[in-house]
């Protein structure tokens, strides 16, 4: 991901949650996507204990914290997400 790239140094940190139900396809696709943050998984699909505290019923969804745990966006893609981003890291 290319936003991440960008202003990863800046701040920003990402942490995949999948909702896989197979390892080795889940684990496969990481390495065949180059994702270098943080990837989760419990193999438990759209029952994983992340997805249902957070109230995830798409996918993609996205899902922005602060520093301080707060939930500030949702699912924010392109250029509303990266202004958002940069917003909240204080990035003119």
């Amino acid at each position: 991901m290319a936003l991440y790239s960008e202003l990863h140094s800046k701040g920003l940190n990402i942490i995949s949650v999948s909702l896989d139900n197979d390892a080795e396809k889940w684990k496969a696709a990481i390495v065949k996507d180059k994702l270098s943050w943080t990837q989760v998984s419990n193999l438990k699909e759209m029952q994983d204990p992340i997805a249902l505290q957070y109230g995830v019923t798409q996918i993609p969804t996205t899902i922005l914290v602060d520093a301080d745990g707060k939930i500030v966006a949702r699912d924010l893609f392109g250029e509303d997400l990266k202004s958002k981003i940069q917003e909240l890291l204080q990035i003119k």
